[in-house]
């Protein structure tokens, strides 16, 4: 049945700092750990460290190795993450860490707050990116607490699964890594060149711009679309203007600002969708193209958190215009290769 977690410490804790002074205070070597790290899971180094007089001068504590490090605050999806430690590291006052007594296996506590990340984030204080843990909640946070040895099983199951996604993630981006080389390659007017006439006309001669329509999450959320603006889905209504889609962002957040929506979902108007002059173009091709210059049309886009789209440039941009079979062979290549690297069905058997 569940147990309250007893005999944990929890980190921080008040200003006292016990880790040996070093011979030179001045050189940072002392790992130092953000909550953004958290988002690696295993803890091995940190992407900082602070100098012995900078560890000193605050109420940081070193923390040992296995211990359990839980995100109290962050923004977006940080907080109520959690990460196990294989080092000894000091953290910023968004973190604590949970050292486990004898009873607990600290990367059995490790999967399981894994698993509560929604309840975690239910529980916390304020809503929205303005919610907040504090040590309180997390020491009367009950776990369930089976005998070390199942706890111990349940580890070595859940790794090994873990190894497997690390692996199957780690092709995956050198799939990506190789379509995208493959597509630059492919749409380069050298490429095109080399088998046959090419034109090169403006984007505005083989398109027209579509943009999407404003609904609100308040007055139209529902179960059986996707709503997408510029940035990728963000909840669900109950109709759709939209369906099998190249999208382009209005408001560029970063360099993809160009990505194929498959299926029927709605478009907000910070997205843009297009149609194309059938007469000279394969629309499949054009999206390919535009996929490929994605950096190029994020750094034309103005402003400077937020970028906005520059249609004029935009619809200047060069394409070259090989025949019409090209440009269908292409595209057919190019939207194969795309689900051997994010269709499960089609790559993974692959």
């Amino acid at each position: 049945s569940p147990l309250i977690i007893k005999d944990l410490d929890l980190y921080p804790q008040p200003p006292t700092n016990t880790r040996s002074p070093t011979l030179n205070s001045e050189e940072p070597n002392i790992p130092w750990m953000s909550s953004g790290e958290v988002n690696k899971r295993i803890i091995r180094s940190t992407d900082r460290c602070i100098t012995q007089r900078g560890f000193d001068s605050c109420s940081t504590k070193m923390i040992p190795a296995g211990a359990v490090v839980v995100a109290l605050a962050g923004q977006g999806k940080t907080r109520g993450t959690v990460a196990r430690t294989r080092i000894e590291l000091c953290t910023n006052q968004s973190l604590c860490a949970i050292i486990s007594d004898a009873n607990v296996d600290s990367d059995f506590l490790f999967h399981y707050l894994v698993s509560q990340y929604n309840n975690l984030r239910a529980v916390s204080s304020g809503d929205g990116t303005r919610g907040g843990l504090n040590l309180k909640m997390i020491r009367e946070y009950r776990v369930p607490v089976p005998p070390l040895e199942v706890q111990r099983e349940i580890v070595r199951i859940l790794d090994q699964f873990t190894t497997l996604e690390t692996e199957l993630e780690a092709e995956l981006e050198a799939r990506r890594t190789q379509y995208e080389h493959y597509r630059n390659h492919l749409l380069s007017y050298e490429s095109l060149a080399a088998r046959g006439p090419v034109e090169m006309v403006k984007l505005g001669e083989c398109i027209k711009l579509s943009f999407g329509e404003r609904i609100t999450k308040l007055h139209d959320a529902g179960t059986r679309y996707p709503v997408y603006g510029g940035g990728g889905a963000s909840f669900m209504t109950d109709s759709f203007n939209r369906s099998d889609e190249f999208v382009i962002s209005r408001f560029a957040l970063s360099e993809v600002c160009v990505r194929f929506v498959p299926g029927e979902f709605w478009l907000l108007d910070s997205g843009i969708t297009f149609d194309v002059n059938e007469s000279r173009c394969v629309k499949h091709y054009i999206g390919q193209f535009l996929l490929s210059r994605q950096i190029e049309i994020y750094r034309k886009s103005a402003g400077a958190a937020q970028r906005n789209l520059k249609t004029a440039e935009f619809l200047s941009m060069g394409v070259p215009l090989p025949c019409l079979s090209e440009q269908q062979r292409i595209a057919d290549l190019l939207d194969r290769f795309d689900a051997l690297v994010n269709d499960i069905s089609s790559g993974l058997p692959a």
